[in-house]
């Protein structure tokens, strides 16, 4: 194995301009681990909020920023098995992504889909554990239900609503332009709605409610999200781009009997981690390795220009995915 990789590392809080091309050493495998030699790493909300200080690691966790990616197995640590050396895989990883090798637990692995390119393949992990665990486990989402899917051109919204549709469900979804819309629809939604134009609350109370609201916004739409459900409606929470805190009737929770969850998946245990890559593994890897479902990337920059790669997702213009190439 070389001595050193280059890795993109945080030098301070603060915006896209404080990541900054590093040198570390390479990294070794402990038990149940394995090594990746990165192609490429996928580029997420949290890796900026890491960057700005608002999201520490977990314990143990690198504190270089990257959550998941695409490559080949280069070492396997003590006890790993169902590996080899030179598999290619995509891999939910617990910080340190953005380096030309990271470390992660062998049961966060994926095998990549079936003619699928690496830029793609690394646009799964994050996404698909995200929605998964989210959408189908936590919110119990079932075919023929209304699912409206907030901010439906990001990586999860386009995610949510392709696999959404592909398991039986109504899906609609909510965008800021009239071109990420027809993305939306592109990808499954029955109809999608430009937030700046259209009330989506009118929208989805029209047709009887929403069964299920995967939101990661926050702030004043969390009111707007209760009405928008129907009777015994679930409502979940993955993120608060516009703020944690509202003030909120639970009126029409109790009356309604309407379900409000949420999850992170970071700080969760490398257990449930495996659980949910199982899961993946079983109900949704046959769907990509039929094409069924698939990711929508948006742009690629090099590992070098990491800063440039956040600051185009800063910008929300991005339809799907942005990803660093690494290798």
């Amino acid at each position: 194995m070389p001595d050193g990789m280059k890795v993109i590392e945080i030098t301070a809080p603060g915006g896209p301009e404080v990541l900054a091309l590093a040198e570390r050493d390479w990294p070794e495998a402990g038990h149940g681990e394995v090594v990746i030699r990165v192609a490429y790493a996928g580029v997420n909300r949290p890796d900026a909020l890491q960057r700005a200080g608002m999201y520490d690691p977990p314990p143990g966790a690198s504190d270089l920023p990257g959550l998941e990616v695409s490559g080949e197995i280069a070492a396997l640590g003590p006890g790993v098995t169902g590996w080899q050396v030179g598999d290619r895989v995509c891999a939910l990883v617990p910080g340190g992504g953005y380096a030309e090798a990271v470390v992660t637990d062998a049961a966060h692995c994926l095998p990549v889909p079936d003619g699928m390119a690496m830029d793609r393949a690394a646009c799964l992990p994050e996404t698909f554990f995200t929605v998964w665990t989210n959408v189908f486990r936590r919110g119990r989402l079932t075919a023929g239900e209304r699912f409206l899917v907030q901010g439906g051109s990001s990586g999860i919204g386009t995610v949510a609503i392709h696999l959404g549709a592909a398991r039986g469900v109504r899906v609609f979804a909510t965008a800021g332009s009239d071109e990420k819309c027809r993305v939306c629809e592109e990808l499954g939604a029955e109809a999608a709605f430009n937030y700046r134009e259209v009330d989506f609350v009118e929208e989805m109370r029209a047709r009887g409610g929403a069964d299920l609201i995967l939101d990661m916004v926050g702030g004043d739409y969390l009111p707007r999200n209760i009405a928008a459900l129907a009777d015994e409606g679930r409502l979940v929470q993955i993120a608060f781009l516009q703020g944690p805190k509202v003030e909120v009737d639970f009126t029409q929770v109790m009356t309604r009997r309407l379900m409000i969850t949420g999850s992170t998946l970071r700080p969760q245990s490398g257990l449930a981690k495996a659980r949910i890559a199982e899961e993946l593994r079983r109900e949704v890897w046959p769907l990509l390795d039929a094409g069924r479902v698939a990711p929508v990337m948006d742009s690629e920059f090099p590992l070098a220009e990491a800063a440039e790669a956040h600051a185009r997702m800063e910008t929300s213009t991005h339809i799907g995915k942005i990803v660093l190439k690494v290798g």
